[in-house]
């Protein structure tokens, strides 16, 4: 094809007709070229991308009168003359499959070749046969008998090996062209150059191993070019979801997950309807999780403990909160903390906490509905299971570089090593993101003694507020740092596993990447939930690290305030620096490489690359290339964990889940349309395994909910304060109920503050006074409130989770009305073929009805033979033999004589024996 053609703009082939329904690309590297006349050489190039021999014809249409053509002398490495002779035999099982092919000339010593795939329409329906697609037939289907159907059928009886295809006039076939879209030719090109393998060698393969540098589908349009020749309905469709979907300023529209569907295929139209669902539900939970935070808003003044602990005449002086360097203290001066604490540790944070946990559940059952709905509405209700047929790009070039053709199958010993490396691998992740998680613990005790010891009082006084605000900071680069090392390490541990499919494959990479993303986001949050102050010890005893750094302790509110902080800065964090600027800014970092790259190319190359007509191809190839849903997927999960695992800590969380996630719709939309390459369409009935993660997080996210109401927040001991300790049944008295005293003397040496006049100093805790019988030891109130935070846990639990399995029941997984149309349809279809089967059988009599008034013909019984009551009686005649067998075989018409069992479940009544005529027992009955 010369480069100044210019038909079809990049959409077609050179003669304007047929569709460019896939494109390979290979880099090629060429020491030298001949130039010479087209008839001379094998490796000139024709539109169909065929390779005539000398003295071959070329193809009918096909003209190249005076073509500048490349003949190959001979690649100098000899690597790139087997990729060559590898690309020759791909193609040329592509094209004896069908497919037709078309290329460019090669004019350049090296650069980027391009293949385009056409799928004619014999292609189409022989392959759309195979997948068992759907496509829409006519209202009013006639059922024709042609003069030939009843050699048809008589050649249907011989043999049962024959599959006869419905007539084509059944279908709303205005155009052979537009009848298949183009997702789903892709997806038919993109099947075919899977499954024909030579020599273990797919397109996944061959592109691992760099025969070929990448395969993609082309965009119908590219918006950015003038280029509109193509088909109106195509353009249409493009520019819909370019200017309705991809578009930030259509945040509040809903998303037309039709034409996504048809666009990108079921897969990903399934992922943007799952997110749109997720979406539409976040605002319900927003909405309560607002009025829970102004509920704490509005009773912050009415609070009693957190008044008593802003009251500076009850005057606590708490205990120092490092040794040496910090002071006494009075508890007053922790007012603020108190009064936040309060926002988010309060009555109503128990109904929003399981408020969350039903919302999950009910999350889930309407995204069933929802799929189910869009099941039936994409014809894919009977779709079965596609066996994926091609190895995942990894494992297969691992598979292909490290055994050998006469290799036997790998058995469970030969895994082991694999399997070894990655548990191995895994633990040692999961060391790594504890032993970064330890390493923010040391810089939070090292700084507070720092900041202490600092003689500026406005310093000392912020000291707890500065340390969480950037220890948080530093878990969340280490966070951001981690998840893409833990990606890559995800994908090399499954390849060492080299599974069988590709859905093997994917499932396995998402359930190594979900742990290790899961650990290393969650890790810092469980720390500050369940073990920080859990294990600091009590004044005089303290657990140190290494014997000189003190464990730390919560603040005198609680360990909540910090859950939350920490919880809302790695939230906003990572949707704010991972989900959005990553996503926004990387692609446009690598386009301005792109760009600084052409600018230093040679100045012929960069003239002549100027001078060449960029067609469509060219412009999608310098897009980015698609790498799957499983990074967008991941990224909604681990958000879906802080709306829901320690929602308790922080109500606003859905609220910022919710302006995330209205950005992100559009952002991957304006992404998939004009800055990704457009990737095949896959077929799938669901969302896969991140269902299973999704329900196994909401039941997991009950208990971190009932753990963290019961033993991080101040819920429970209140309860217990009022109703079993308080005098006047109130909240006066909580503050001191809840502090423990402690003897100054009873410090280690060189533990307290120099040149103190106190003498006892108070600390949060629940133990016997200096002046008991046991010191220090655990007082019964603490007994009580274990108890009843116990009691709680299992309480809230089974409490949930039945109601979570009440809103399950409640909620069918199938709409009415689409459970009613599949059974009508169901009805109809069984009519339609007992009609179908009716019709045969008065074919099959008037057949034999012809037979019997042919002229001498043998005198033929009817015997009746026993059928179903709901099926015609049909006279079937029987054939007796009692004399001369070659007169009675010469009576009986070829296709009847060796016919075997029919295929038809309709037509088996007619190989049934007919001996039981009790007249001739030698006699011999043929069957028809």
């Amino acid at each position: 094809m010369d480069p100044g053609h210019e038909p079809g703009k990049g959409l077609y082939f050179a003669d304007g007709k047929r569709k460019v329904d896939y494109v390979l690309v290979y880099q090629y590297r060429r020491p030298s070229s001949v130039h010479d006349s087209p008839g001379q050489h094998r490796l000139s190039v024709i539109s169909n991308g065929s390779f005539p021999r000398v003295g071959s014809k070329e193809p009918e249409g096909v003209k190249e009168e005076h073509a500048e053509v490349v003949l190959d002398v001979g690649p100098a490495d000899p690597a790139e003359g087997e990729k060559l002779m590898i690309r020759e035999e791909f193609e040329a099982n592509l094209r004896e499959a069908g497919l037709e092919m078309e290329r460019d000339n090669e004019h350049k010593v090296h650069g980027q070749g391009f293949i385009r795939v056409h799928a004619p329409w014999q292609v189409l329906s022989r392959e759309a046969e195979f997948l068992k697609i759907k496509v829409p037939t006519k209202k009013v289907r006639k059922f024709p008998v042609p003069p030939y159907f009843i050699f048809l059928l008589s050649l249907l009886w011989i043999s049962d090996t024959v599959s006869v295809s419905a007539p084509s006039d059944w279908y709303n076939i205005e155009s052979k062209d537009t009848f298949f879209d183009n997702a789903t030719r892709s997806r038919i090109v993109s099947r075919l150059s899977l499954i024909l393998l030579a020599g273990m060698r797919g397109i996944t393969t061959l592109i691992a191993k760099g025969v070929y540098d990448s395969a993609f589908p082309l965009h119908d349009v590219n918006i950015k070019s003038s280029c509109v020749f193509m088909q109106p309905e195509l353009f249409l469709l493009f520019q819909l979801l370019h200017d309705e979907w991809a578009r930030y300023g259509a945040f509040y529209k809903y998303q037309p997950v039709d034409l996504i569907r048809k666009y990108f295929g079921e897969k990903i139209g399934l992922y943007f309807a799952w997110l749109g669902v997720y979406t539409q539900l976040l605002a319900l939970a927003s909405l309560v999780g607002i009025i829970v935070f102004l509920y704490g808003c509005f009773t912050i003044d009415s609070n009693v403990p957190s008044l008593e602990m802003c009251d500076e005449k009850q005057n606590f002086t708490m205990c120092p909160l490092c040794d040496r360097a910090c002071e006494y203290w009075h508890l007053s001066t922790a007012c603020g903390t108190a009064r936040a604490s309060h926002l988010f540790d309060n009555p109503a944070t128990v109904f929003f906490a399981i408020f969350m946990s039903l919302w999950a559940v009910m999350f889930l059952e309407h995204w069933k509905r929802r799929q189910n709905s869009l099941n039936y509405s994409w014809n894919m209700t009977g779709m079965e299971e596609e066996e994926v047929l091609n190895f995942s790009l990894s494992s297969l070039s691992l598979f292909i570089f490290f055994s050998q053709p006469g290799d036997e199958k790998l058995t469970w010993k030969d895994r082991m090593p694999g399997y070894f490396i990655n548990i191995s691998s895994i633990l040692l992740m999961f060391g790594v993101t504890f032993a970064a998680v330890f390493g923010v613990i040391m810089y939070r005790i090292t700084v507070s003694a720092l900041l202490a010891m600092s003689p500026d009082a406005q310093i000392k006084s912020n000291v707890r507020v500065t340390v969480t605000a950037t220890a948080v900071i530093i878990n969340l680069v280490v966070i951001l740092i981690l998840d893409e090392i833990y990606g890559s390490v995800a994908v090399w541990l499954t390849e060492l596993e080299i599974p069988k499919t590709e859905t093997n494959f994917e499932e396995r990479l998402i359930l190594k990447a979900f742990l290790l993303k899961f650990m290393n986001a969650y890790a810092p949050i469980f720390y500050v939930a369940f073990f920080k102050g859990r294990f600091a010890g009590r004044p005089g005893d303290y657990v140190y690290i290494f014997n000189d750094y003190r464990m730390e302790e919560c603040a005198p509110g609680g360990c909540l305030i910090e859950l939350c902080i920490q919880l809302s800065i790695i939230m906003l964090g990572k949707q704010l620096i991972q989900n959005n600027v990553f996503e926004i800014a990387i692609p446009k970092l690598k386009k301005l490489f792109r760009t600084i790259k052409e600018k230093k190319m040679i100045p012929e190359e960069r003239e002549e690359q100027a001078g060449r007509t960029l067609r469509q191809w060219h412009l999608d190839y310098n897009l980015e290339p698609f790498d799957g849903l499983t990074p967008e997927y991941m990224e909604m999960i681990i958000q879906f964990g802080f709306v829901s695992l320690f929602v308790a800590s922080f109500p606003l969380a859905p609220l910022f889940a919710l302006l995330n996630n209205v950005i992100e719709i559009r952002l991957d939309a304006k992404k998939f349309v004009t800055e990704l390459r457009r990737p095949d369409a896959v077929r799938a009935k669901d969302i896969g395994i991140w269902y299973n993660i999704l329900s196994g997080m909401g039941k997991f996210s009950v208990i971190i909910n009932a753990f963290v109401i019961s033993f991080t927040s101040d819920f429970i001991p209140r309860l217990v304060y009022q109703y079993m300790y308080s005098e006047t049944g109130t909240m006066h008295g909580f503050i001191d109920h809840t502090l423990s005293y402690f003897n100054v003397s009873h410090f280690k040496e060189g533990t307290a503050p120099s040149g103190s006049t106190i003498t006892v100093c108070r600390y949060k805790d629940y133990r016997e006074p200096p002046w008991s019988g046991t010191p220090y030891q655990f007082s019964k109130h603490y007994w009580s409130v274990l108890a009843a935070r116990l009691a709680f846990v299992i309480l809230f639990q089974n409490l949930v989770m039945f109601m979570g399995l009440l809103v399950a029941w409640v909620i069918p997984d199938v709409p009415k009305n689409i459970s009613e149309q599949l059974k009508r349809e169901k009805t109809l279809l069984v009519d339609v073929f007992m009609n179908e089967e009716k019709e045969k059988l008065q074919l099959i009599q008037s057949l034999f009805s012809k037979e019997a008034a042919q002229p001498r013909q043998p005198q033929i019984q009817q015997s009746s033979l026993p059928q179903d009551a709901s099926e015609p009686r049909l006279p079937l005649p029987n054939l007796t033999q009692t004399g001369d067998t070659t007169d009675v075989g010469a009576s009986i018409p070829l296709s009847s004589r060796f016919r075997t069992r029919p295929r038809a479940a309709s037509f088996s009544q007619f190989t049934r024996q007919a001996s039981m005529s009790p007249r001739s027992d030698a006699g011999r009955h043929t069957a028809v």
